[in-house]
């Protein structure tokens, strides 16, 4: 999948008119193996501290594990976007042969199980120039590809916002084929008042109730972190809390496979070193009753993964975290969290009130004729499957 880069003039409306007389940037657009990133990690991390919207999970201690961990991984290649020779954006790329279900050839962003969002990784300033590149790519190189299928794209977002724009300049047709409202935290609120907003008088009396029987049983403390030590005990009593419980049982815990054990050990220790993981944790004496790994990527954060245990379930351990865990409102660097739970989700969305939306876009590529065939494609699916959830 790899192929030649790709250099091009802005358009004039890109330029500023007030700054014609100053040399517009140039733009380059490769698409390079995956293993070609392991040697720029350094411009990676630099991209992502100016990036117009934050994902870690496209950040270099996060996707680079991933690749190296997930199974069938060598045909993942990666759209790399330079602005005047600086890495400026990128997107983990695959030619997928099936469509879901269907064996529909498309281009296809990289995700994974324990991926929660698919919104490239792009230079504030440059969110029109990227797209613009990363179409004129997949026009003039889309092989076998049918069309182009962006996954975990947060709807309404600058990224989102720019692609819009730019397919609505080309003539473009692209289609939202799903999407749905997760649950999200940004308020103006103190921590106490968005929990007397979110929560009932009584379900808040019985919350504290809860607390204190937990308290008869012994030292019952909260533990948040933002350093790098410890880290590999915390991975573990994580990893063993999580395998003791239903997931444990079903197969799906982090660690019923050793990819991703790998994947939750070796991202963790990455976003700690660059200060970008918070660890939040409920002790009962030496005993974790439930954990939380937040990725912090101001003004954002997500809320990674969180385990409890089970066999403490009257006390309500995981709904005690996340009381605690509103006090990220009082973080001045981070305006919204982002739950990275399904939509509906039984707890957390009876505390967290806002919604995020994130959906799949399919859009044409190509000539006319490959267009015209994804037209009558994208009709027939969303005719079957409309994308009616609300975001």
């Amino acid at each position: 999948m790899a192929s030649k880069a790709q250099d091009y003039e802005v358009p004039s409306s890109v330029v500023d008119p007030e700054a014609e007389a100053v040399r517009p940037p140039s733009y380059r657009l490769d698409c390079v193996p995956w293993r070609d990133m392991e040697d720029e990690v350094l411009a990676w991390d630099r991209l992502a501290d100016r990036a117009s919207e934050p994902n870690p999970f496209f950040e270099s201690w996060y996707l680079l594990p991933s690749l190296r961990a997930m199974p069938e991984t060598e045909e993942v290649t990666v759209l790399r976007f330079e602005r005047d020779g600086e890495l400026a954006g990128l997107l983990p790329m695959i030619r997928a042969p099936k469509y879901y279900r269907w064996p529909v050839p498309h281009l296809s962003s990289w995700l994974h199980a324990n991926s929660f969002c698919g919104v490239p990784l792009v230079a504030h300033g440059c969110e029109v120039p990227f797209w613009q590149a990363v179409l004129r790519w997949a026009d003039d190189e889309p092989g076998t590809a049918l069309f182009m299928h962006l996954r975990g794209v947060v709807l309404g977002g600058p990224l989102h916002a720019a692609l819009e724009g730019v397919v609505a300049c080309d003539g473009r047709q692209v289609e939202i084929v799903h999407h749905e409202a997760r649950a999200m935290l940004c308020s103006s609120l103190s921590p106490e008042a968005y929990l007397e907003a979110s929560m009932s008088g009584k379900k808040r009396k019985e919350l504290r109730r809860q607390a204190n029987r937990l308290a008869d049983l012994g030292e019952v403390r909260f533990e948040r972190r933002t350093d790098a030590d410890d880290i590999e005990d915390w991975c573990d009593r994580f990893l063993a809390l999580e395998a003791a419980g239903w997931k444990g049982e079903a197969g799906s815990s982090l660690a019923s496979d050793e990819s991703t054990t790998t994947l939750f050990r070796e991202s963790l220790a990455g976003a700690a070193e660059r200060g970008k993981l918070e660890r939040l944790a409920l002790w009962l004496d030496d005993k974790p009753l439930a954990m939380l790994a937040t990725f912090l990527t101001p003004p954002g954060a997500y809320s990674y993964k969180t385990a409890f245990d089970e066999e403490y379930a009257r006390f309500s351990p995981g709904v005690l975290l996340q009381r605690e865990n509103l006090a990220v409102l009082d973080r001045p660097d981070i305006v919204w969290s982002d739950s990275c739970a399904a939509a509906d989700h039984p707890m957390i969305d009876r505390i967290w009130r806002e919604k995020r939306g994130v959906g799949r876009l399919s859009i044409a590529i190509g000539g006319m004729l490959r267009r015209a065939a994804f037209s009558q494609f994208v009709r027939a699916e969303t005719a079957r499957s409309p994308a009616t959830t609300e975001v």
